[in-house]
């Protein structure tokens, strides 16, 4: 697979943005058994994409590890104390969490590193030196509850980058959109009585992890869940986005926007059916960028969580990226 057979359609002129990435090489070793869908070849494939010339001006910043007390922004410290003890001691030991959750003997460092380069990619942002941010880490978060770790996640990176933002900045109303094709279950939570906080998903349904109907509101009706049937495509999906998601957020208003940045509703992926198409990422994006500049300075940061098939993950991320880009 090469960056050139991936994409990508050509940069349009207009108002560049100045997008980061944040990156680590240690993401690679976060390991889980064979043949399980969220591996580190995600990360390769993503990488291979990230060749092509379209990209020559994405600012690739390496990540650094967050300490562990960040962890108890989203968690109690039980939560973290309870994954620690799961780390295995043996390099090619992988302990098993929950059903379909692993770690392995750097999957501590490696979720911390991901945590650090959301913290960074709010700070960056905030404090101007870059518009927008992009940061391509593993494991996942969403699925992450507050005191559990569940679906691939062990704790809620963007949970705590939204966390972060408020208690660092003072910034008072922080939006969080999440398009993996599985329900943010662990930021719903989270967030379930916090009015400070609108967290808008759109995801399939029924489908792992069987939460997310529209009756799922929140205590103050900050959680807006916009469920879809199996086997729509790109209308359906946009239609949600336009009735339900963009006018939670233009009703609320946000200072600040993070994007739980999943593609695995992409035609391609093995574990929905969903059946999205690269460019409805691209429209998703544009589309919160215009309610960012309505509100929020243009402030948006957004992080990888699902997308398992190779090809349908590089083509999504890269046309995403391209779009935090063009601005």
């Amino acid at each position: 697979m090469t960056a050139e057979r991936i994409m990508l359609p050509p940069t349009q002129e207009g108002c560049p943005m100045a997008t980061r990435l944040y990156e680590n090489p240690i993401f690679l070793e976060h390991n889980t058994p064979e043949g399980h869908p969220e591996r580190a070849d995600r990360l390769r494939s993503l990488n291979i994409a990230l060749e092509h010339p379209n990209f020559a001006r994405l600012e690739r910043i390496n990540a650094v590890q967050a300490n562990e007390d960040a962890v108890t922004l989203a968690h109690p410290e039980e939560h973290l104390f309870a994954v620690m003890r799961q780390i295995p001691e043996e390099e090619d030991r992988i302990n098993q969490l929950e059903a379909d959750t692993y770690a392995s003997q750097k999957s501590l460092q490696v979720a911390l590193t991901a945590i650090g380069g959301a913290m960074a990619a709010v700070d960056d942002v905030m404090t101007g030196k870059a518009d927008n941010a992009f940061v391509a880490g593993r494991p996942p978060g969403h699925h992450a509850e507050k005191s559990k770790a569940m679906g691939f996640c062990l704790f809620n990176t963007v949970a705590i980058a939204a966390r972060h933002v408020q208690k660092t900045y003072g910034v008072e109303r922080v939006a969080i959109v999440d398009w993996d094709v599985h329900h943010g279950n662990g930021t719903q939570d989270i967030f379930w009585d916090d009015p400070s906080v609108l967290f808008c998903s759109t995801h399939q349904m029924p489908l792992y992890p069987y939460t997310g109907a529209k009756d799922e509101t929140g205590t103050h009706r900050n959680i807006v869940n916009a469920p879809l049937s199996p086997n729509v495509g790109s209308d359906h999906f946009r239609e949600a986005f336009k009735s339900r998601v963009l006018p939670a957020l233009n009703d609320f208003s946000p200072d600040f926007i993070l994007i739980s940045a999943g593609f695995d509703a992409h035609h391609r992926d093995p574990l929905a059916q969903i059946n999205l198409v690269g460019e409805d990422f691209d429209w998703a994006t544009g589309r919160l960028l215009e309610v960012a500049d309505r509100f929020a300075h243009n402030r948006v940061v957004s992080l990888l969580e699902g997308g398992y098939d190779l090809e349908g993950l590089a083509e999504s991320a890269g046309l995403h990226i391209l779009r935090l880009m063009k601005g």
